[in-house]
């Protein structure tokens, strides 16, 4: 392995470019020159001289040793794809993945005890009426996403791996209230409904948008995976209260300023506030960007936790005034694009720019 020379050593030593060049050109040349590159190893006796002197050589070209290009020897960053899925979207999130034990355990449960599943509450369409809910990856309903979001963050602490945790975060160290902080604060999991009224408080004063909660759901296990902390009973408000202030700044355009959350979390101090956005910046590396092909992942992987716990997304039949709604945006969208086909049209008459669809009268014989 010391004695290997790759293909960086020399342009003609890539077995790419000498299956390019070819000829005696590159036969001619090529010995001289690998000579000189190859006088290291070749002097030291070892294994070096004896793959220059090897059979191994490419057919056709310079007979020269057959050596692996760079390209061929990168492997795939596996695993950075399962342990960032919030970088990329192939990665399955961690928030879907803890809460498959709960689901799991819940339809075993049923099935031993025989318990039924009870009233249907799902609706189906039919010839006669369809149910739609309000809910769009583009524009998702915020009272749904809230929930599922909270649901989310319920699991990660519930099915957590251990304590891990920084003092910047917690919450003994950094009380939000004034009221003094129990003793056994770290030993009681939060409930689901106790989160989710923590997070529409805020959310509901702050004004923020479903979308900033999905980013905020993003922002928090980009944390988990980059700091290799845990959120727990001791640290969850943080670092819910850190995701929501950076996901408001990155994705509304009139962003909630860190005084606005003092008026909301009264007994928080705005330099308490920078400092944990200070830190929370520097645990994400400052990588605040979120691909859409991520965020499309979670508002699914959300929808999919919802299914999975009975939080369903509210139907209602299509009523007239709502598909006249939704015609006449679709109507909007066709115009547009046979705008754009005649804009293009006129610029060029190159067939290769053609976007319009030319038509002609038939003629029937």
């Amino acid at each position: 392995m010391g004695n290997t020379v790759t293909c960086c050593v020399s342009p003609d030593a890539s077995p790419k470019l000498g299956r390019a060049r070819g000829g005696a050109g590159g036969a001619a040349a090529g010995p001289e020159r690998w000579a000189d590159a190859y006088q290291a190893a070749a002097s030291g006796g070892g294994s070096g001289s004896a793959e220059a002197d090897s059979g191994d050589s490419e057919p056709g070209g310079g007979g020269g040793p057959h050596l692996q290009h760079i390209s061929d020897r990168e492997f795939p960053d596996d695993l950075a794809l399962e342990s960032n899925p919030s970088d990329h979207p192939r990665a399955s999130t961690i928030f879907l993945s803890k809460s498959q034990t709960d689901v799991r355990e819940k339809r075993k449960s049923n099935h031993i005890n025989h318990v039924s599943p009870g009233q249907l509450t799902k609706k189906y369409s039919s010839c006669s009426t369809i149910f739609i809910d309000d809910s769009t990856v583009s524009q998702p309903n915020l009272r749904s996403t809230i929930k599922c979001v909270t649901l989310a963050i319920f699991y990660h602490i519930k099915n957590r791996d251990s304590d891990r945790s920084l003092d910047i975060f917690d919450e003994k160290s950094h009380p939000l209230t004034r009221e003094e902080v129990p003793d056994d604060y770290y030993k009681h999991d939060p409930d689901h409904k106790h989160i989710y009224r923590f997070v529409r408080t805020l959310f509901s004063a702050a004004q923020l948008t479903a979308e900033c909660a999905i980013v905020t759901l993003v922002y928090l296990e980009r944390l988990l995976t980059y700091a290799e902390i845990d959120i727990c009973p001791s640290n969850w408000k943080r670092i819910v209260l850190g995701a929501i202030l950076l996901a408001s700044k990155v994705w509304d355009d009139q962003a909630v300023w860190n005084v606005d959350y003092c008026q909301i979390l009264k007994d928080i101090t705005v330099e308490d506030m920078n400092e944990m956005e200070r830190h929370f910046l520097e645990l994400l590396q400052f990588n605040i960007n979120v691909p859409a092909s991520v965020y499309a992942k979670y508002y699914f992987d959300l929808r999919s936790l919802a299914d999975d716990n009975n939080l369903s997304f509210l139907l209602e039949p299509l009523s007239k005034e709502r598909a006249q709604k939704l015609e006449a945006i679709s109507r909007l969208c066709e115009d547009k694009y046979k705008d754009l086909s005649k804009a293009a049209m006129r610029r060029s008459f190159s067939a290769d720019n053609l976007v319009g669809i030319r038509r002609s009268n038939a003629i029937l014989s």
